[in-house]
């Protein structure tokens, strides 16, 4: 009997497959773009760390602010037509960028990026929680996170060699090109796997969102859970110019961060599983614990060079470079981090969505990335410019050891992100004390 609950526990219907499958394929592209995106403003567009910094963190925050609105709207015209709109518009927008570099132009094209992006996460993980139940929804999103994963290895391992190859502004034809694959399916395959948005009233969605944001429980834990999403954004705001700008134009940052989707694919659903008898918060906190420890870890690469000189065999095989050893050791940190926190993240928003609600809800469960990305990204710009500037800022006419001096300071950059990390984990504690103690009091009778 055990054996055949099990099974049940893991089958889902064909609509939940290809909602990953297109979940896969927009990954590739929004991750493939976002590895890019700091070193496209500032090589290509001409914009300076810090205007990088506000314009990619203004962008991605507003990624992350308008799911509610766009989760609202997919109740109201149908999950199907959501995403035909959304992939539509991502392929019209990576394709532009590809073409129009003006700066102008550029915002522009972002903003058609934005909307359509903005429809993705309430969609995706929306038709996840319409299709699982309470026996296989923790395994349904462990899926569906191993899948995005998949999706952001698959794009950033593609990615150098285009950027290398023929240059960072033709990684956005890569994008729009997975992004129009996925519309295809949307358009062919994908059937609405529910018809209860047809029946709500625009007072509905609003009711929706007001009863979101009337449960301060959700909103404090956003907030906590936002310190882990700074850090992991420096994956993308920080580490590709850290890395490239040590490192020289032939290091691959993309690389760098595929050990973060790797571990993630390797160990969300052991560690799912292994945690599923667990709180979602008890969960998540074993993430936020391990947060300090990985930038640390990112930071310690100029003490390991102090130690052991500026290459590393690993197990005689290849030899690396201390940065390079410690950021995968970091990065690889972060990924195990994840496994514990995102899933179990998702699943606690999805249980508090009312039925047919799942959009906005799932929408509303990513606003920590706006806080994050808003203060990560801006974070970056300015702690770039100060220990790890611009090489076509320096003065000319340097020597290599005057070159150096201006990045003796770099790996402090990380020490800022280990204060964040280690706030985030004690605030979790807390958060975790004060919500079991209130549901002990109300489980006792009066």
């Amino acid at each position: 009997m055990a054996e055949t609950k099990k099974l049940i526990g893991w089958k889902f219907p064909k609509e939940f497959w290809l909602a990953n499958l297109m979940e896969l394929c927009e990954r590739a592209a929004y991750y493939g773009f976002f590895i890019v995106l700091t070193l496209y403003l500032t090589d290509i567009v001409g914009f300076d760390d810090k205007a990088t910094g506000v314009v990619a963190g203004v962008f991605f925050a507003g990624l992350y602010l308008l799911p509610p609105f766009a989760g609202a709207i997919a109740d109201k015209i149908g999950f199907k037509n959501g995403l035909i709109l959304a992939f539509g518009l991502l392929t019209i927008g990576y394709a532009l960028l590809g073409m129009f570099h003006e700066k102008i132009l550029v915002l522009l094209f972002l903003f058609i990026i934005l909307v359509g992006g903005s429809f993705i996460k309430p969609l995706i993980t929306g038709t996840v929680a319409k299709l699982t139940n309470e026996d296989n929804r923790a395994r349904g999103f462990a899926l569906f996170y191993w899948v995005v994963n998949i999706g952001a290895f698959s794009g950033k391992t593609f990615v150098p060699y285009i950027r290398q190859g023929i240059g960072v502004e033709y990684v956005n034809f890569f994008s729009s090109a997975m992004a129009f694959v996925a519309m295809l399916f949307a358009i062919f395959l994908f059937k609405q796997n529910d018809t209860s948005h047809q029946n709500k009233t625009i007072a509905d969605v609003f009711n929706s969102l007001k009863r979101i944001f009337s449960q301060p429980r959700l909103i404090i834990l956003t907030l906590i859970v936002t310190g882990f999403w700074i850090i992991q954004h420096q994956l993308y705001a920080t580490m590709p110019k850290y890395v490239i700008r040590l490192r020289g134009d032939e290091a691959r940052p993309e690389w760098l961060a595929n050990v973060n989707p790797a571990v993630v694919v390797l160990f969300v659903v052991l560690v799912t599983n292994m945690m599923k008898k667990k709180k979602a918060v008890t969960s998540m906190f074993v993430g936020m614990l391990l947060m300090p420890l990985s930038a640390f870890a990112m930071s310690f690469s100029s003490g390991l060079e102090g130690m052991a000189g500026d290459s590393i065999s690993i197990f005689g095989l290849i030899s690396l470079h201390p940065i390079t050893v410690m950021l995968i050791i970091g990065i690889a940190i972060q990924g195990l981090a994840e496994c514990f926190i995102s899933p179990r993240f998702l699943e606690y928003f999805s249980y508090q969505a009312p039925k047919g609600e799942e959009g906005v809800y799932l929408g509303f469960s990513h606003l920590h990335s706006f806080f994050s990305a808003l203060a990560g990204f801006i974070m970056s710009g300015f702690l770039l410019d100060k220990y790890c500037p611009d090489p076509k800022t320096l003065p000319a006419g340097l020597t290599e050891i005057q070159r150096a001096a201006y990045y003796a300071d770099a790996h402090l950059i990380w020490y800022y992100f280990v204060a964040i990390g280690f706030v985030a984990a004690v605030a979790l504690l807390v958060f975790k004390f004060f919500t079991e103690r209130n549901d002990k009091r109300k489980a006792i009778p009066t």
